[in-house]
Parts: structure tokens; C-alpha cells; sequence
């Protein structure tokens, strides 16, 4: 009744937005709002669906939004999230004898959760509209967490959305990367006819090394920013690498190869220097625990370069950024010292709450840093960044017992190399945050909504696991 309810209304609402379409707007908007009814009825039906759709536009359209202007205009992310929420909320109403999975970790989310709102309440002095609503966004992508371990609920649906992750990642990379080889005029034109979608148009929509024009252009996708979608294909990389050489992988082994080779490809066309680490964190994480060959990896790569380097002088700008950025030298990373200086002094100035996500209350202090642990210990304080590191710690420690029994006693061989994957692209994301802060940004709710999505798809394997098992998860 709840389900049927919330079509019709849904229905009601999309049917006045396509007669306004029809009247005020283009020929083709109305066909645009029956393509969004159908798709919003598909979710509404089927929550596999609805993960499809949040992954779908977590990779490849991430900042896309609807094509009218209001007061806070909401973004597609944000809708899929709320639907896909409401959705299995409303299930578990109508249908009692269904479970509420909170899992081991759910509470210390939630708890995070608040410890992040208790903040934004204490430096909320200086928030506008603008803030306010990306907060919002950021909750809404940390609840993400409770959604995937709450539509997750067999094999199948946890094979159906990893295989939705790689793929996705995949696109989004081919997507970067025919951007990159077109003309910058080409490549231009297509990016600032998004602008219907909230999309910019003027500015920075181009990405180079130094901001310089004349320099080396960086893969962006259509992610706005070079380092957040390096970081994206980052997280995304090590899943495909380690499920390319796991036993029974998710897809064809070469398919697999190939989407990994692209992805790593794309990462280093994004001349993110931390996106490149957290992508070798990640696969060495694995070559570590179980695929041992995986360590030719790195360094048939490191000796193809070094080889490329040495006899073609191939490279050699990355190989010079790369260097003046371990010795400080370059612009940027001369930037993230001043940021990391500034940070300190932030966190000593407010250490158990920090000061909050708008402006920083003191006139010599500026918010922001590049860095997920120090956002975190700026932002929410001691407090948020010791619970975040808690959850992460807590998750490692339950996913390592649990992919030591898959292993270890040869129950289930693919979901242990499902676990292995996911625990690979967190520690990819968690590399990667030591020089880049997305997956922690309110104004980039998508990274930190993949961030937790994978978090909870690892929990829900937990539990299928310990339900096939008889045991509790």
C-alpha cells in the first residue's frame, strides 16, 4: 500500500513537472520526465535497480542536476539516494517480518553521524543556504551505508552491484579518456553543454598541470575535478585488479584486464599523484594478502617507465612534477604545506569539535586542507576524526576474520575474493586521503557516498556469508 502510494504521488508530481515542460520548456523535456517516471518506477520496484542508478551516476555523472533553477536546486545523487532510501524503508514498514540490518558498525556510524552534526551545529554561525544543503548531501551519502547493507540481502544482488562498481568505473574512465585525446575546443564544447545540468560553463572546465593552458592536460571525465575522479578511478581500479586475478571472478577474466588497464591508464592521465599511490596501495594490498603475482605488477610498470624514462625521455615532465612534489618544491604542494599549518593550528584552537563546516571563526585561520585526516580533525575535531578511524579499524578487523575463514577454509571462494576486492578499494580510498580530502568534502557527496557504499557492501557480504554459514553475522 505504502509502495503504491508513493508511485502515485511520484507520478503526480513528474506529470505536472512534464506538462510545465511541455508549455514552457524544449520538445524534447516531456520525453525527458516519461524517461525519468519510467526509471523512477523501475526503483521503486526493484531496490537492485535503484544501487544500479546511484552507482551509475556516483561514476559517470556525478554532479548532474535537474534542468531548473530554485532557491537549492537538488542533484541527481541526491534524489536517487533519498528514492533509494524511501524505498526500503517503506518495505520494512509494510512488511515487519523483514529485518532492519544495522550491522556491528551501524551504530558507530550513526554515532559519526552525530558527532559530524553536533559540529556543523557548534560552527553553523557563518553557514549559509549553500552549506546547509551540502551538508545534507553529505549525510545523505554516509547514510548511503545503510541502504546498500539494507538491498543487499543475497549473492546475487551483492554480485549485481560490484559488477554495477566496475563497470560504471569503467565507463567513467573511457569517458576521461576520449575527452583527453579529443581537441581541447571539442572537448570544451562538449563539457559546457552540460551546463543544463549544473555543469559549469565558464571557468576552470579544462584541467591542466599548473593551471597552465599551455602544459599537460589532466583526465577529468566528468567529474569537474582531476584529483576527485583520480581518486574515484582509484578505489575502483584496485576492485578491478584484485577480482582480475581472483579464482571466479565477477566477469570475464580479460574483460577484467582490460577495464584494469584502462582504469589504470585514466588514473595516470589525471596526473593525480595521490590518486597513482592509493591505486599501487591498493593492489599491493592485495598482492600482500593473497595474489602474490600481483607484485609484478608494480613493478613491471615501475620498469616500463623507468625504461621509457631513461631511453625516449617519455614522461619526463611527470617524472619532474613528480619529484619536485616529494621534495616540496612545486606550487601545490607548497599550497598543501601551508594548508597542513594552517590545519594544525585550527585543530589546536578547537581540538574536540573542531569548528564546524563553514568558515573557519578567526580571521587569520581558512578552512580546508587536502587531506582526509586533518578535514576530519578540523571539521568534526578529535572526536570525529577518532571515530572515523575507529569504524575503519573495527571494519578491517571483521573483514580480515571473515576473509580468513572464506580462505582459509575454502567455503566460498568468490565472496572472499568480493571481500578481498573491497577491502583493497578502501585502502585504496584511505591512501589516497592522505593527500587529497574528497571522501570527507561536503561538496563532494558522490566520493564519500562510494566511499561508505563500499564499506557496506563489505558488511552485507559479512552477513551473507554467516547466514550461509547458520551462524549470526
Amino acid at each position: 500500500m505504502l509502495g503504491n502510494a508513493l508511485v502515485g504521488l511520484l507520478a503526480v508530481v513528474l506529470g505536472l513537472a512534464g506538462g510545465a515542460a511541455v508549455v514552457l520548456g524544449p520538445f524534447w523535456a516531456a520525453f525527458a520526465v516519461l524517461a525519468a517516471l519510467a526509471l523512477a518506477y523501475a526503483m521503486l520496484a526493484n531496490t537492485g535497480v535503484g544501487l544500479a542508478v546511484v552507482f551509475f551516476i556516483i561514476m559517470i555523472l556525478p554532479f548532474g542536476t535537474l534542468p531548473f533553477k530554485a532557491v537549492i536546486t537538488p542533484n541527481f545523487l541526491e534524489i536517487a539516494l533519498l528514492m533509494l532510501m524511501a524505498v526500503w524503508l517503506f518495505r520494512l514498514l509494510a512488511s515487519p517480518e523483514e529485518p532492519l540490518h544495522l550491522t556491528p558498525l551501524g551504530l558507530p556510524i550513526i554515532g559519526f553521524v552525530g558527532i559530524t552534526l553536533f559540529s556543523f551545529i557548534l560552527g553553523s554561525s557563518g553557514a549559509d543556504s549553500l552549506t546547509l544543503h551540502n551538508y545534507f548531501k553529505f549525510i545523505l551519502a554516509v547514510l548511503f551505508f545503510f541502504s546498500v547493507v539494507n538491498c543487499v540481502r543475497t549473492t546475487e544482488q551483492a554480485r549485481w552491484a560490484l559488477r554495477f562498481l566496475i563497470i560504471g568505473g569503467a565507463v567513467s574512465a573511457l569517458i576521461g579518456l576520449v575527452l583527453h585525446l579529443l581537441n581541447d575546443n571539442t572537448a570544451l564544447q562538449l563539457l559546457t553543454a552540460l551546463g543544463r545540468i549544473g555543469y559549469p560553463t565558464t571557468g576552470r572546465v579544462l584541467r591542466y598541470v599548473e593551471d597552465d593552458p599551455s602544459g599537460v592536460e589532466r583526465a577529468i571525465s566528468l567529474s569537474v575535478d582531476p584529483n576527485s575522479f583520480g581518486g574515484m578511478l582509484a578505489l575502483v581500479g584496485a576492485l578491478t585488479i584484485t577480482q582480475a586475478v581472483a579464482e571466479r571472478p565477477l566477469l570475464s577474466r580479460r574483460l577484467l584486464v582490460g577495464m584494469a588497464g584502462l582504469i589504470a591508464l585514466v588514473v595516470f592521465l589525471t596526473q593525480s599523484r595521490g590518486a597513482i599511490g592509493g591505486l599501487f596501495a591498493g593492489t599491493l594490498f592485495t598482492a600482500t594478502l593473497r595474489y602474490r603475482r600481483l607484485w609484478w605488477v608494480p613493478l613491471a610498470a615501475g620498469a616500463l617507465g623507468l625504461l621509457l624514462y631513461l631511453g625516449l625521455s617519455v614522461g619526463q615532465s611527470f617524472v619532474d612534477r613528480l619529484v619536485a612534489g616529494v621534495q616540496f618544491r612545486d606550487q601545490a604542494n607548497q599550497m598543501r604545506l601551508a594548508e597542513y599549518q594552517n590545519a594544525l593550528a585550527i585543530i589546536r584552537a578547537y581540538p574536540v569539535f573542531g569548528i564546524g563546516f563553514g568558515q573557519a571563526p578567526e580571521l587569520d585561520l581558512v578552512a580546508g586542507v587536502s587531506s582526509i585526516y586533518l578535514a576530519l580533525a578540523e571539521r568534526t575535531g578529535l572526536a570525529g576524526l577518532f571515530a572515523f578511524l575507529g569504524i575503519v579499524a573495527a571494519f578491517f578487523i571483521r573483514s580480515l576474520r571473515t576473509l580468513r575463514i572464506a580462505f582459509d577454509e575454502q567455503r566460498d571462494q568468490e565472496r572472499g575474493g568480493w571481500l578481498l576486492a573491497l577491502q583493497a578499494a578502501i585502502v585504496a580510498a584511505l591512501a589516497v586521503g592522505l593527500l587529497d580530502h574528497y571522501f570527507f568534502n561536503i561538496e563532494f557527496s558522490h566520493m564519500v557516498a562510494l566511499f561508505w557504499g563500499c564499506i557496506g557492501l563489505a558488511l552485507a557480504l559479512e552477513r551473507i556469508n554467516a547466514e550461509q554459514d547458520g551462524g549470526s553475522p
